[in-house]
Parts: structure tokens; C-alpha cells; sequence
């Protein structure tokens, strides 16, 4: 099997997938909420489209990340939040609805803003465009990757709804172990380049984790958002969809080495998912016991 059949096929076919799974979990219902919850949706958007990338462009030059890495962390930071994200939400006993809400919305922008942002990064730390990429062909390829694939889920979820929900939960799981069996081919064909700046890529990715999710929890803060709406939007903007990343750097720029970030980033993620998992656990008795003395 040649590594065009992986990376033009494969990989896609997978992606979209994974997006047809999102879609099953999604109603009409997920959108209306923008109108429903605004001042929740609003930052929680701001905090992953404009103020993630920032962090992420700023951490490059505090870890002197050369242009491969620099331009791989801002692919990551350029892609929405994954099914991962809304995964962890559950564990954590936060405000699921909105969790997809930002979800569902952030991958519909994202078709316009992610490949703008790419290209912009590509040319800032490379010194030049990207040859083969095209913004158009990259939108438009991620319209066909993640919101036909979504559409179809929704109508599939609107017709047969019994049958979506019970399919949805073996998407998810699939998309999990999709992920890591890219991360691991990844770490292995980049593994000289991988053992020479690992260190490096741990720390920065570890770093981009710790601080969006402390960024999503004072978003909220200052917002006067609710503890589960605070512990959504710290998922939210600090849980990056590393499987889309790893896409866009074999498949649209053709650089696995630009994956590496994404690969590590994929192994990193869990610490913060875990240390927010450790808080909400700890968080929840205690309001619920404060409940219980005011009633």
C-alpha cells in the first residue's frame, strides 16, 4: 500500500468517518442553543478561534520552535475541537449540550478559519507560501471531510433515531483508536526527528494544553459563566483535534514531519483531560453538599 493511498484515501475517508459519527449525535436542537445559551457560545468561539491560536503562536517563540514545529503547532491550534472533547465533558459531568454546541460550531467556521490560519503560519515561519495548498481547495476539502459528512449524520439522527443512538457510542470509540494508531504510525516514521526534539514538542504541547484550559476556565470566570459551563469551555478550548491536524499535514501539505506536534499533542491532551476529570470530581460532591444544607 503506497503512502498516497494512506494519506489521499485512507486518512480522509477516516476523518470524515469520525465527522459522520459527530453528526449522529447532533439535533437541530445543538444549533438553536447559540440563541439559547449566546454569552456561553460567544466566548467560548472567542476563546478557540481567536485566543488559542495567539497562545499557540506565542508559545513558538517562547520554546524557539524551528519552522517545521512552529508551523505544525499552529496547524493544531488552527483545528476545532474533536468528539474527544465532548467525550470528556461526560466524564467530567459538565454541560454536554453546550459542549457539542461549540463543537458542532467551531468545525463550521472552522472550514473558513482553519485554512486561512494555516496558510498565513505556513508563510510566516517558512518565509514563503506553501506551494500546494490552496485555500479554496483546502475549504472546500474540509467542507466535504467534516460538514457533509455531519449533514448526513444529523438526517440519519432525524430519521432513524434509535439506530443513531445507538451507533453513535461505536464512532466514538473507533475515532479514539483511529487516533492513536496515527499517532503511532507518526511518532514512528518522524521517530529520528521525533527523539531529537521530544523534549522540546512535550513541554510546548503540554504547555498549550495546561494554559488554553486555564484560559477557558477564566473566559468563563470573567463571564460569571456557571461551574459545568466553566468546566465546558476549559474542554472546549484546551482539547484540540489532533486527527484533523495529522490529516492536513500528510494529506494537504504532504509533511509528515509537520504531524509531529499533532502526534505528541495526541499523548499530551490526556493530562489535562485527566487533571480536569480530578477537579470536577472533587468540585461536584461539594456542591451538591452545598445544595443539600441549603435545602
Amino acid at each position: 500500500m503506497t503512502e498516497s493511498v494512506l494519506t489521499q484515501i485512507l486518512l480522509p475517508a477516516a476523518i470524515a468517518i469520525i465527522m459522520l459519527g459527530m453528526g449522529l449525535s447532533l439535533t437541530t436542537a445543538d444549533f438553536t442553543r447559540l440563541f439559547r445559551f449566546p454569552k456561553a457560545v460567544a466566548t467560548g468561539l472567542l476563546g478557540q478561534l481567536l485566543l488559542l491560536p495567539i497562545v499557540a503562536f506565542g508559545l513558538c517563540f517562547i520554546f524557539e520552535l524551528g519552522a517545521e514545529m512552529a508551523i505544525g503547532l499552529m496547524i493544531l491550534a488552527a483545528c476545532p475541537g474533536g468528539t474527544m472533547s465532548n467525550v470528556i465533558s461526560q466524564l467530567c459531568r459538565a454541560n454536554l449540550a453546550l459542549s457539542v454546541t461549540l463543537t458542532a460550531c467551531c468545525t463550521l467556521v472552522g472550514i473558513v478559519t482553519t485554512p486561512w490560519l494555516i496558510a498565513m503560519s505556513y508563510q510566516y515561519f517558512n518565509g514563503e507560501p506553501a506551494t500546494d495548498f490552496s485555500l479554496l481547495n483546502a475549504s472546500l476539502s474540509l467542507m466535504a471531510l467534516t460538514l457533509i459528512p455531519i449533514a448526513i449524520g444529523m438526517i440519519v439522527r432525524h430519521q432513524w433515531q434509535v439506530f443513531a443512538q445507538r451507533a453513535e457510542p461505536y464512532f466514538r470509540k473507533g475515532s479514539s483508536l483511529f487516533m492513536l494508531v496515527m499517532i503511532i504510525a507518526i511518532l514512528i516514521q518522524e521517530k529520528a526527528q521525533l527523539i531529537e526534539s521530544f523534549s522540546q514538542l512535550f513541554w510546548v504541547c503540554l504547555a498549550l494544553n495546561l494554559l488554553t484550559i486555564l484560559l477557558g476556565l477564566a473566559l468563563a470566570k470573567i463571564q460569571q459563566l456557571s461551574w459545568q459551563d466553566s468546566l465546558t469551555l476549559a474542554i472546549e478550548i484546551g482539547i484540540q483535534n489532533a486527527t484533523l491536524a495529522i490529516l492536513i499535514s500528510l494529506s494537504f501539505l504532504s509533511q509528515s514531519s509537520l504531524a509531529l506536534p499533532a502526534g505528541v499533542y495526541g499523548i499530551t491532551m490526556y493530562i489535562g483531560a485527566m487533571l480536569l476529570v480530578i477537579a470536577a470530581k472533587v468540585k461536584l460532591p461539594r456542591s451538591e453538599s452545598r445544595l443539600n444544607r441549603l435545602s
